[in-house]
């Protein structure tokens, strides 16, 4: 609606992107992840065109729309469901991350009343102790798989960084890398190795990423630009992509201070403010329920973000060269966080440029 928060999307940056990380990964096959993005279908044909050979997304729900949306592509389903959701998995997912035996025979039945085929990647942990099943609990899995009649093994696959901060290195990826020829070996047959995340980048560029490494999952730095590793700019992409515009719907000089008895603010946290007198201040029409404001860097000259409540963004924009307006829209570049709030946010308009 008028006056909502947007968010910019600058299409041809995300493509742009794309194209330069799979032409950095050599002819690795690589997914390109949307959820961030909520499934965003014109993100998925950036990321299509730029040359991605798949989407993967954690949420059923946003795969259905990219497939109402008529993306022609394979989907991998990134986040394990419940047996109870095999159905749909088998329906709207040509390729599911999997770790548990009673899941694996939840699609294998699912895909048999289908009549279709499911192609399956065995996640493994490998430290980082978000999904994937323990190492020892590998090679019985990839027995089961081998039994069925429906669901196909296609890989063995590692999430890291995104839970416990775990850097993809060469040790990590070569244990994947062994791991992934123990279960060839019962399979009889080439298995992709599935080697993370866009956190693999870092291990591309420091040569610690295993030829043998054949498959990514990409999406932070094919959307921001930046390594998940350390959050700056990575093989020179394009961390342009994302740009919130916010209202200002108040300019007023008030105290730095606040005046009377603090407890707690809205979020059950006691706010704490430095004393530097009177100061220019400017309120946004966006605030906690639309982003995460701690992810906003401000790309106007002069404004500094002091916090925010549920609806309201508070700025300090004593050093701007020239004083907002009530109307004009301040500009601010999100993190990751920001961004999955974003797109999330049912108040924010997503425009895509």
């Amino acid at each position: 609606m008028r006056g909502d928060p947007r968010a910019i999307i600058d299409l041809e940056a995300i493509g742009g992107n794309a194209q330069r990380v799979v032409a950095a990964l050599g002819g690795r096959e690589v997914v390109g992840v949307t959820k961030v993005t909520c499934g965003s279908p014109e993100v998925a044909r950036a990321m299509l065109a730029g040359g991605c050979t798949a989407i993967g997304d954690s949420r059923l729900a946003n795969i259905a729309r990219m497939r109402e949306a008529r993306i022609e592509a394979p989907f991998w389903l990134l986040r394990p469901m419940p047996p109870e959701a095999a159905d749909d998995v088998v329906r709207l997912a040509e390729v599911s991350l999997q770790s548990e035996a009673a899941t694996l025979t939840a699609l294998e039945e699912a895909a048999c009343r289908a009549g279709v085929r499911h192609r399956v990647v065995a996640m493994v942990e490998l430290g980082d102790l978000r999904e994937g099943m323990p190492e020892e609990r590998l090679l019985d899995f990839v027995r089961l798989a081998a039994r069925l009649r429906s669901v196909d093994l296609v890989g063995v696959g590692a999430s890291l960084t995104c839970f416990g901060g775990v850097v993809p290195d060469a040790e990590n990826l070569g244990r994947l890398v062994q791991l992934t020829e123990a279960a060839e070996a019962i399979v009889g047959r080439r298995l992709l190795v599935s080697g993370g995340m866009s956190s693999s980048l870092d291990a591309l560029l420091l040569g610690e990423l295993p030829d043998r490494v054949d498959n990514l999952r990409i999406g932070e730095s094919i959307i921001l630009g930046v390594s998940t590793v350390t959050r700056t700019p990575i093989l020179g992409l394009r961390t342009d992509a994302v740009t919130l515009e916010a209202p200002v719907v108040e300019v007023a000089r008030k105290p730095s201070v606040p005046v009377g008895r603090v407890a707690q603010d809205a979020f059950g946290r006691i706010p704490s403010f430095a004393d530097r007198g009177e100061r220019l201040r400017a309120i946004c029409a966006v605030g906690r329920q639309d982003v995460v404001p701690e992810g906003l860097m401000p790309l106007d000259e002069g404004v500094e973000i002091l916090g925010a409540s549920s609806d309201h963004l508070v700025l300090d924009v004593e050093a701007m060269p020239q004083p907002p307006a009530i109307g004009d829209r301040l500009r601010f570049r999100p993190t990751y966080a920001a961004t999955l709030a974003l797109f999330t946010s049912p108040y924010v308009e997503k425009r895509f440029v």
